[in-house]
């Protein structure tokens, strides 16, 4: 396209009047200035990170219903969830920003419910069905807390994101119905990042319609527990616009937290509990009733009766659906939680490692724990990392470092490429009349009569060198060297079972006298550090914490339970023959673990574990044939 120039003719000079003068004077002095509008907020970058360039005292606060596309109450219209926004002022003014969400079952309180009985009368060979009310008790995952509690909104905001809590369906002010890991759930939280990409509607509560004009549309889900199993839920949809999920302690498929090979097990702490007692437990939207056939169907659905897979579990898997992951997805757990056990993130780690998705991991020590406060720094600069490359496509190496970190027994950090460790090999050891050894013993039998209904697992596996009616205990000598156990132990046992228990326990122990971290952490004495901008009622500020710490002689690093009803599959049983031989093959849970050496490494095996299984009537007699039995642990050369 051709530029036109201005041309300047030559003009007549001519005599001018004052009037006309005093014109040309004023036409000659310099224009007023013109005010020049405000440069359009943005986001402050350096190094490749967001800075805290805004304000968490002059947040916006955003209060909106999302519509979702399940009927989970069944009254005709699709449910709604309620989700609390708090953003930078300056969303206002046009700045576009990514939003990180924390959903939860738990941020309108709980409810205290009757668990099922798990001391129960009736034969277990063969099954029965029934369950009925205990104590009342909250369920195991219940954690409630105050709004926007945490630290997302002191150290996040002020970097340039949103963040939203969200009620989950039939919870705080969204409709519909609890359902424990069920498809509206994962649907009510889908909602909110349709709703944030312009997908889903949403209204204020005036009931006018709402739009998130300030979003980008790029989301992440994080949280801990139920908060930390929805953002896995939710990428097992493969919904556009969720760019990242950082998933803490959190559940891959609900069947593996209330069952285990065909047996009903507990998490552990909650014994009772089941998929129906908790979706009763964080019921607490304002109409109490119209959940309560979708409840009952809960109870008639999940199969306490039998602990069978089946379609109730497999709509509650998001293993399945892995491949539709696209989030990144960075995966915190604790190696000595009992409560979401560590198989949950054991086996979604594998699931994303087969579908290439994009990951990394923390493994501590601890148990049921927000890991921040034990390594607060370091806890705040990766996750800050992984946000800002997630959300906001910066170039700041969150994937270059290796993408394993472990924690080590004294409480340092080791860095690997993967999990379990590639160097990782399998070592048989052979459970023989004389104790556990490389090369198979004596084939013979052995016995002990069940007693977990009264006694629990800790007093079961003491003393291991002393006879115990109620335990069958095989150990190796004292290691030459230390040992490191990381993945999956598995046990392959003939066995046979004559009374009322269908249960085999297999407990995975470390005999030494140590000081071992345990579950659960403690303050350590510190002045608060302050990580974030602080307002009246919350001052972005945190204690650290610490490892809790026991000495004992010995520690329980891993369980596995099987049903022997059901050793063919997980999805029906098989009849069994008091008193005849079967061959029970199942895994524990996996552990990062170092036997020291001078330590012995032991297997006991036992029936009922009363923390865990169902408790029939004390006196099964479980036997076992040793040279032929096997614990196969996987081992770091």
């Amino acid at each position: 396209m051709a530029r036109s120039s201005a041309s300047h003719p030559t003009r007549a000079v001519r005599r001018l009047g004052v009037p006309a003068l005093a014109l040309c004077l004023l036409g000659a002095l310099p224009a007023p200035a013109v005010a020049r509008p405000a440069p359009a907020p943005a986001l402050s970058v350096t190094d490749g990170s967001t800075q805290p360039v805004f304000s968490r005292a002059d947040a916006v606060s955003q209060l909106v219903d999302v519509e979702t596309e399940a009927d989970s109450d069944e009254d005709g219209r699709r449910d709604t969830v309620r989700m609390r926004i708090l953003r930078p002022k300056e969303t206002g003014d046009g700045l576009k920003v990514a939003t990180i969400i924390e959903a939860s079952p738990y941020w309108g309180g709980g409810n205290d419910v009757p668990f099922h009985p798990v001391d129960i009368d009736e034969d277990g060979l063969p099954p029965q069905h029934g369950v009925g009310p205990e104590t009342a008790r909250l369920p195991g995952l219940v954690s409630p807390s105050a709004p926007f509690s945490g630290y997302n909104d002191n150290y996040f905001l002020p970097r340039g994101y949103a963040v939203a809590q969200l009620d989950s369906v039939g919870t705080g002010g969204s409709t519909g119905c609890p359902s424990s890991g069920g498809r509206a759930e994962t649907l009510g939280a889908k909602a909110a990042v349709d709703w944030l990409n312009g997908r889903a509607r949403g209204w204020d509560p005036d009931g006018r319609p709402a739009r998130a004009s300030w979003s980008t549309g790029d989301t992440a889900m994080m949280g801990v527990s139920y908060n930390g199993t929805l953002p896995t839920a939710v990428a097992s949809t493969g919904v556009e616009g969720l760019k990242a999920i950082v998933p803490i302690s959190g559940i891959s498929s609900w069947y593996d937290y209330y069952r285990a090979n065909g047996g009903v097990v507990a998490p552990g702490g909650y014994q009772g509990e089941d998929a129906d007692i908790l979706a009763k437990g964080v019921y607490s939207r304002t109409d109490r009733e119209i959940c309560g056939p979708v409840l009952d169907r809960l109870t008639a659905e999940q199969g306490r009766g039998t602990g069978d897979w089946s379609r109730f579990w497999a709509e509650r898997d998001y293993l399945k659906d892995a491949h539709r992951i696209t989030a990144g997805v960075f995966a915190v757990h604790g190696g000595n939680d009992w409560n979401v056990k560590t198989q949950h993130f054991g086996q979604l780690w594998e699931a994303l490692k087969e579908h290439d998705v994009p990951r990394r991991m923390w493994l501590h020590q601890a148990g049921h724990n927000n890991p921040m406060p034990l390594r607060m720094e370091e806890w705040l600069r990766q996750l800050h990392m992984w946000f800002d490359h997630w959300l906001y496509g910066l170039e700041n190496g969150a994937l270059d470092a290796a993408p394993v970190e472990v924690e080590q027994a004294d409480f340092s950090w080791r860095r690997q490429s993967d999990w379990p460790a590639r160097s990782t090999r399998e070592l048989a050891l052979r459970l023989n009349p004389d104790g556990l050894g490389a090369r198979p013993g004596r084939a013979v039998q052995q016995s002990m009569t069940d007693a977990g209904r009264t006694v629990r697992a800790e007093t079961l596996v003491a003393d291991p060198g002393s006879a115990h009616p109620n335990r069958l205990a095989y150990t190796t000598g004292p290691l030459t060297e230390d040992l490191r156990v990381n993945g999956v132990p598995r046990v392959s046992v003939r066995a046979s079972l004559d009374g009322s228990s269908p249960y085999v326990t297999a407990l995975l122990v470390d005999y030494g006298r140590d000081t071992r971290a345990v579950a659960g952490t403690v303050p350590d004495g510190s002045p608060p550090v302050c990580y974030g901008q602080g307002v009246p009622g919350d001052t972005g500020c945190a204690q650290r914490t610490l490892h809790r710490t026991e000495t004992a002689d010995f520690k329980i690093v891993s369980r596995g339970w099987a049903d022997l009803r059901n050793r063919h599959s997980i999805e029906r049983q098989s009849p069994v023959t008091e008193g005849r031989e079967y061959r029970l093959r199942f895994g524990m849970q996996p552990q990062e673990y170092v036997f020291k050496k001078g330590h012995r490494l032991g297997v006991v095996l036992i029936s009922t574990d009363h923390d865990f299984t169902l408790r029939h009537p004390a006196g099964t007699r479980l036997t076992v044939r040793t040279g032929v039995s096997a614990v196969t642990l996987p081992v770091v050369r």
